[in-house]
């Protein structure tokens, strides 16, 4: 099945896949971007996604006739090594079994690319989060050198696994979003994601990223920061500078480029993902709990869930009929998809 969004026809420069489908398609030049969510009926534990990553369009069919709809040309800003295609190839090089998942395993190889997280969210914590890269083209990385999630150095890799995010319960505002709160999860609300550049054309280097939502027809900004040492709504390089020193986080946002390589992957082209997952790794309480989950200092409270849930075994005995529901998808012209 393909999802399909009505849109104008531009030059393109973003394009659209739907994970587990893996249908690729054509979008305008993205200059500001909104969806309707409705993620009510996701509780903790579980994360409705929609981002962008600099997948190769078709899937590298060229080297694999599997092609995108088997998930060929799948990449990510985590260096994924549970693919079980990378680059085209079978990951079957080292390829180790899960312990607690029967349908993954970690090989020896993994897929690094830009990642734009537009929305992570469930119905109690929400972030917005761009990862950066060395390279704006995939790469192949091997064994622990990929870092993040399934290697010994989670900063090894040559993406920033950890991004620069924007979640308003970490930056100190806990009554801004969750049910019956500001953005009420309760209700259906539409998302609006603004890329500002530095020439304020789609010509210029991205530096600021801003949201709003929507809701009951109110236009309701962003959450300004309520941390010591970190102040805005929106985020920036010295938004993301001042986070990381105040949570004493790796800079690895800004080692690998910050704002200016999420910029060059975008004017590249990128492919819209729509996903819903839970977490096998970390349970999702680097989301919606308390992430480490000794650490109660600021920046580690990203959430009301308790740390002990996310246990995807639970999750899925649970919540098995959970879902999101993603509608309205609009890419167009600054302050012109807030309806």
């Amino acid at each position: 099945m393909t999802s399909k969004f009505a849109l104008p026809s531009f030059v393109a420069a973003v394009y659209g896949q739907q994970k587990g489908t893996y249908q690729t398609e054509t979008h305008p030049t993205l200059t500001w971007q909104s969806c309707t969510a409705k993620g009510s009926h996701l509780p903790c534990g579980l994360n409705g996604a929609v981002y962008f990553a600099k997948i190769p369009i078709g899937g590298i069919s060229s080297t694999n006739t599997a092609g995108a709809q088997y998930g060929t040309g799948y990449c990510d800003s985590q260096c994924p090594r549970d693919m079980k295609f990378i680059a085209g190839q079978a990951n079957v090089d080292g390829w180790v079994p899960s312990t607690n998942n029967s349908n993954t395993g970690v090989g020896g190889h993994g897929s690094c690319c830009a990642e734009m997280d537009i929305w992570e969210a469930n119905s109690i914590s929400t972030a917005v989060t761009p990862h950066s890269c060395d390279a704006v083209t995939p790469t192949v990385c091997n064994g622990d050198a990929c870092g993040s999630t399934y290697s010994s150095s989670r900063f090894a890799g040559t993406c920033d696994p950890d991004g620069c995010d924007f979640n308003s319960y970490r930056m100190g505002n806990k009554s801004f979003y969750g049910p019956g709160m500001t953005v009420n999860t309760n209700s259906v609300f539409t998302v609006v994601t603004q890329f500002l550049t530095t020439t304020g054309t789609s010509s210029g280097t991205l530096n600021e990223i801003k949201r709003f939502y929507v809701q009951n027809g109110k236009v309701i900004p962003k959450s300004y920061s309520a941390i010591s040492g970190v102040t805005g709504n929106s985020i920036t390089t010295p938004f993301c500078t001042a986070q990381k020193t105040a949570f004493g986080d790796t800079t690895s946002f800004a080692k690998h480029g910050g704002l200016a390589s999420m910029s060059a992957a975008f004017k590249a082209g990128m492919v819209l993902v729509l996903s819903l997952w839970d977490d096998y790794y970390a349970n999702m309480l680097w989301l919606d709990s308390t992430y480490p989950i000794t650490n109660t200092a600021p920046g580690g409270p990203r959430g009301t869930c308790a740390t002990t849930s996310g246990v995807p075994a639970s999750v899925e005995a649970s919540a098995a009929s959970a879902y999101v529901v993603y509608s309205n998808i609009k890419v167009g012209a600054i302050n012109s998809t807030y309806a």
